[in-house]
Order: structure tokens, then sequence, then C-alpha cells
């Protein structure tokens, strides 16, 4: 049976890499044209060429193109490239993030300006260049990757979680604001994946993640749309259970649920590459997000 998503057209942002490449690549193999836009052009090109020389008949197609989420400019111009290639836009995967990893008080101002501009601002800008023309056909979706980290902050990623909190609470106010319009908002709330941007962190009680499990997750969420969709499916239930606790007891489950990024990453360079990149505006190596 044909997929609900095929024929439609989708853009990917931060998709030349880790969840936004598999993400193209689920939802080619299910029929839908895709965007891969990325502030590595080369790489979301190349992308676009890998995913499209494996397609087959049934599949959809892929094209890489540049774009940089934190400059509005980009981000119209990258929307506008799509629709005059395929039409209008059906689904935006906001998917382009970016994560610091240390305590609170070593965190660079630069880290927390980018992970800002990337993981929060990103998204509303988004939202407001994508969703108006969505309203006005009356159809639409935008489905943002944000993070098991919208409802839990572990120690370690506190800014991180903070735009991810962002992202939840910004999409629950336009979600009611476009309630009626025929545009849709999903949030993906995945634990721990096996990226770049999770180098050298401990996945908790949870187990690690693939970005295919995400891909997977965005798909599921097209096809039958729902608000919050936590992956694994459990977490949204169990974070939901333990905040009927009183603080002492939340405290105490959440220790042991939630890991201790601080402690994980001590004295590793596991991330020390990553992390360089991160502080270098310069560096477009930004594709990733969990």
């Amino acid at each position: 049976m044909a997929s609900l998503i095929a024929g439609r057209v989708v853009a990917v942002t931060g998709g030349a890499r880790g969840i936004g490449r598999e993400i193209a690549r689920v939802l080619a193999e299910a029929g839908a044209r895709v965007a891969v836009g990325d502030r590595d052009e080369p790489a979301a090109i190349a992308t676009a060429t890998e995913l499209s020389a494996t397609a087959t008949e049934l599949s959809g197609t892929v094209r890489g193109f540049a774009l940089d989420v934190t400059d509005t400019e980009s981000f119209r111009t990258f929307l506008a490239a799509v629709e005059s290639l395929w039409g209008p836009i059906d689904v935006l995967v906001n998917n382009a993030g970016v994560m610091w990893v240390g305590p609170f008080d070593d965190e660079p101002e630069a880290a927390t300006a980018r992970m800002l501009e990337v993981n929060l601002h990103g998204v509303i800008r988004g939202v407001r260049l994508a969703a108006p023309g969505m309203r006005a056909r009356g159809q639409g979706h935008i489905v943002t990757i944000a993070s098991a980290a919208a409802r839990l902050s572990p120690p370690g990623e506190s800014t991180y979680a903070a735009t991810k909190h962002g992202v939840l609470g910004y999409l629950t106010g336009v979600r009611e604001e476009l309630r009626g319009s025929g545009v849709r908002i999903s949030v993906i709330m995945p634990g721990v994946v096996a990226t770049d941007l999770a180098a050298g962190t401990d996945t908790g009680a949870a187990t690690l993640l693939q970005p295919a499990d995400v891909a997977r997750a965005v798909l599921r969420a097209v096809e039958r749309p729902r608000f919050e969709v936590t992956v694994p499916r459990y977490i949204g239930p169990l974070v939901r259970l333990a905040e009927l606790l009183p603080q002492r007891l939340r405290d105490v489950t959440f220790r042991r649920m939630v890991p201790d990024q601080v402690a994980a990453t001590r004295g590793s360079t596991a991330r020390a590459a990553y992390e360089r990149g991160l502080a270098d505006p310069a560096d477009p190596d930004d594709g990733d997000t969990a």
C-alpha cells in the first residue's frame, strides 16, 4: 500500500548528516520529494545525490540546498527554491540543532548563543516563514525534532534543555493559534541518539537510539498526526507519572532515569572536535539534533 506521504513536498533542515539524513532517506523511500537544507551546502548536495542514487521506481526524489537556519533570508530563499522546483511545501521538518555539554558555568558564551539561535530561534524562524502559506492553503504539517530534554533537564545540558523546553512551549502556543486551519504541528522528542551531537554522552535508563528510529517516528507522525511524540514511546507516560510524585521522590526517580552528562563527559575528549566547531560560527557542521 502506498504511503500517505507519497508525492508530498518535504523540506528538512540540517539534513546533510545524522538524523536529518535519515529523515530524508525514510521519507524519500516512502515516495516524498525531499529537499535537504544544510549550512554545509556541498554535504547537502552530496547527501541528496547519494540518496537519489539508491532510489527505486516507487521512491521519491531528493535535492540538496544551502540553508542557514540562523539567517532569515537564507531560510526564505531555501523555502522559495523548493517551492519553485516542486510547488508548495507540504511538510517542514525543523531538524537542525547543536548541543554543548558540560558544567553550566564552563559553557562558552558563543556556545550558549549558538544553541539559542539554532535550536530555538531557528525553529521559530521556520514556523513563521512556512506556516502562513500553509494556513492560506488550508493544509500543511510542521514537524520539529526536539528532544526528551524538552521534558527533562539532564545535568550538563542545561542550556540545550532550555532551548528544547522553549521549542515545546512555543509550538504549544502556535498549535492553538493554528487550530482549525488545517495546519498540523508535531514535536518529536527522542532520547539520546547515536550522532556526533551526542558523542561521549550517557543514555541514562534508556537505550541508545539510532537516527533511523527518529526518522521512522517522523514518518508515523506525518501519516497519523500527533502533537507530542516521544521516542521510545514509554518516555512520555513515564515522565508524566513521575511528575505526579512529591518533589523528593520525583528527584530520586529522575536521577535514576536521567543521565548526568557532567559526570559522563568529565575528562573525555570524545566531544572536543564537535564542540570546537560549535564555538566557531564559520564551521558548517551543525546538522544533527537530538
